[in-house]
């Protein structure tokens, strides 16, 4: 089994329950407040090891993030690489969700935003050729730790959320998975392709602009679609009652790659990752809502 480094975010999620998602100039009054963990980077790696994989985290908390650690480690995430940094509070995000499942996610980076390149080494130092690097966007030196683990001969898979400028000067040509939503796709697309309407092309565009390697775009109750070196295929969504669909891409993530390192198929790890996010998205939250690889066992998709 791959060892697996998860490079990322962790946040404290405070979600509000609101009739619709606020428009511009709007106030409105919030039915109700719960307090999750969150972040990118914590939540894929509760995804990757409640999929099945060895998962270490790295990246850094507030000391008003303790309780996050603990949260990964009951989830099976090695957290000894996380760093609690006691002058800087920890990231978090503020986050509508409306009552069909929709969301819109504001973050602040806090202690996020505190990785350094002598860090970054010191992480990387434990890992070498045939492990996995899982990075995503809400952090610092990227592109210093998208190299490195490239010449250390490991696989980088890679989601640029949250977007920003800064993803289209990162060195994608590292990357040999691309998990990004049709909003994120569109984004780096410029516009001239609408993701929604023409996925596929749009994966293909994707790859051929910014990495050789596979690229896969979620697209919500529509599915999914992945294009690479081995083929191009598409995925339909589980038919469920959604509640909250936030970490939903980061779940899909995870159990896509758990069924690739176990042998799976492409398309089968497709299937596999589309029902762990189902039940995902019928639960509040982010990582409390991944579901644990018996759960997706029996609903039949593995």
């Amino acid at each position: 089994m791959k060892k697996v480094l998860c490079f990322g975010s962790l946040n404290i999620d405070y979600t509000y329950a609101v009739p619709h998602l606020v428009q511009p100039g709007e106030t409105l009054a919030a039915a109700g407040r719960q307090i999750f963990s969150g972040g990118k980077g914590l939540n894929q790696s509760v995804a990757l090891a409640r999929a099945g994989l060895d998962v270490s985290l790295a990246g850094a908390v507030g000391e008003d993030g303790r309780f996050l650690l603990e949260e990964l480690a009951a989830a099976g995430v090695d957290a000894g690489l996380v760093r609690v940094l006691p002058d800087v509070c920890t990231g978090h995000a503020v986050i509508q969700a409306d009552p069909a499942g929709n969301n819109c996610i504001l973050v602040y980076g806090g202690a996020n935003r505190r990785t350094t390149r002598a860090y970054a080494d010191e992480v990387l130092a434990a890992f070498g050729a045939g492990d996995v690097l899982v990075l995503q966007n809400g952090i610092n030196e990227l592109a210093h730790i998208l190299r490195a683990a490239k010449e250390k001969g490991m696989l980088v898979a890679f989601t640029p959320a949250p977007m920003t400028a800064e993803v289209r000067s990162l060195p994608l040509r590292c990357v040999d998975y691309l998990f990004l939503n049709e909003v994120e796709g569109g984004q780096l697309l410029d516009g001239q392709i609408d993701p929604e309407a023409e996925p596929l092309r749009a994966a293909r565009e994707l790859r051929r602009r910014y990495t050789d390697a596979a690229v896969l775009l979620t697209l919500g109750e529509r599915g999914s679609v992945y294009a690479g070196a081995d083929g191009e295929y598409t995925q339909a969504a589980v038919p469920v009652r959604a509640v909250d669909t936030t970490g939903a891409g980061d779940t899909y993530m995870g159990y896509f790659l758990a069924g690739l390192f176990e042998g799976f198929a492409v398309q089968k790890a497709m299937r596999f990752a589309s029902q762990a996010a189902a039940i995902a998205v019928t639960r509040p939250g982010a990582s409390p809502a991944i579901p644990t690889r018996a759960e997706v066992r029996a609903a039949g998709a593995d």
